[in-house]
């Protein structure tokens, strides 16, 4: 990297406790002293706060790389900083035109029809989720977290009795600052077991294909070849990645919000119509990934700054969402009615997020049921526990909460039967 100084320059660390103690308001910070800045945490990256540059970066794959690139230092994951130790996503590591080969793919597989014949599948298992603590009375909802990985390993065809782990190790990615115990223990002993089953189910379904999401993906081809084992694994590690800890992230911050507005609450019981436009709005202002990197490849001068090859720079599209023109005069309001609503929650450009098909009915599920059958619940905002570090997504380790006790739906079924070998 070019050294020299940056300007203007800010004090500012996306993964710090300083920032994770309010991230509203460190980037309304941002954004009213410069839209676009450069701090020195982290080797130094560029802070994109504002809705038109973080617009803009995400529409110019050609300046704002999302590949790897060893000559500039990028031999990580690409999307995220600090740079993870992770196999490559794709198509989410790659720039056009050499992403779009996976990405027609993707689109392919997520589409909202396909996608329509996984909800009797999602909605049992939400039910199954809230069975669970339905007849005590009081529970911890953070455990909903388990149902996007529960129907991402069960759509994808990974094995079932590894759900739970995968739900916790991006919990911990997530969650955990980068040198503690919890992240040591998820980069060293739970990825090398999860890659490794997933790379078997990749090798099992070349061999004998299902209808399942990693047999539709190893059966596809590239370039008129067959794809490697290599590429599925990034594909489908991508899907896992994607689909466990957002949509996660998203509802339970909703569901402590819903806690402290019981009468929009009640709003949505008495028009579960209004769900969408809600979710819409939830997505916006607690948009579940905060910020994705990018590496800047040509000196330049950007929205008034100038940039050098090299440079990485933070797109932090839940910053953005409070700066759009649709975000009006109070942007830091929760109005379940905004409409139109277009946010960057799902990014935006050749990387728009193609799993949004599949979170939102996801999202939307876990939100109705709940309000339909706990009504009354009220979560103990004084002991809810955030994501000690929230600098790529924002959420609760622990969400305490009280309810009128109710009755299962599915009485002689449990989640724990599917994790039997």
């Amino acid at each position: 990297m070019n050294t020299g100084v940056r300007e203007p320059m800010v004090d500012f660390d996306h993964n710090s406790p300083e920032h994770s103690a309010d991230t509203v308001a460190s980037y309304r910070a941002l954004r009213d002293k410069a839209p676009v800045a450069w701090t020195e945490a982290w080797g130094g990256y560029w802070v994109l706060s504002g809705y038109d540059p973080v617009f803009d970066a995400a529409r110019d794959d050609d300046l704002f790389s999302s590949a790897r690139h060893e000559d500039l230092g990028v031999t990580g994951q690409a999307i995220t900083l600090p740079q993870k130790p992770m196999h490559i996503h794709l198509p989410i590591e790659l720039d056009p035109p050499e992403s779009q080969k996976y990405r027609s793919i993707m689109n392919k597989l997520i589409t909202p029809r396909r996608v329509s014949t996984l909800m009797p599948m999602i909605e049992k298992y939400v039910d199954m989720f809230i069975d669970e603590l339905i007849e005590s009375g009081e529970a911890d909802f953070s455990t909903l977290t388990g149902v996007p990985a529960i129907v991402t390993i069960t759509w994808l065809g990974a094995p079932l009795k590894d759900w739970r782990r995968h739900a916790m190790f991006h919990r911990a990615l997530l969650a955990e600052p980068v040198g503690s115990e919890g992240y040591r223990h998820a980069i060293e002993e739970e990825l090398p077991y999860l890659t490794a089953q997933v790379k078997r189910t990749i090798a099992e379904r070349r061999r004998e294909p299902r209808e399942d999401g990693i047999s539709f993906v190893v059966n596809q081809k590239i370039d008129g070849r067959e794809m490697t084992d290599e590429e599925a694994f990034g594909m489908i590690e991508l899907l896992i990645s994607g689909g466990v800890g957002t949509t996660a992230s998203l509802t339970g911050q909703a569901l402590v919000w819903l806690s402290e507005h019981p009468d929009q609450r009640e709003l949505l019981r008495k028009n579960p119509e209004m769900m969408q436009t809600a979710l819409e709005e939830f997505l916006r202002v607690f948009s579940p990934t905060q910020a994705l990197s990018r590496t800047v490849m040509a000196d330049t001068e950007f929205h008034g700054v100038k940039m050098r090859r090299g440079d990485r720079a933070l797109l932090a599209w839940a910053s953005a969402n409070r700066d759009g023109a649709d975000a009006g005069d109070s942007p830091d309001d929760v109005d379940i009615t905004r409409s139109p609503n277009r946010h960057l929650a799902f990014g935006v450009g050749s990387h728009r997020c193609a799993g949004s098909h599949l979170a939102r009915p996801m999202a939307r599920t876990i939100l109705s049921k709940i309000i339909e059958r706990m009504p009354d619940y009220t979560v103990d905002l004084e002991r809810t526990v955030r994501f000690s570090a929230q600098g790529v997504n924002t959420g609760y380790l622990s969400v305490p909460a009280r309810f009128t006790p109710g009755e299962k739906v599915y009485p002689n079924e449990s989640l724990s039967e599917l994790e039997r070998d």
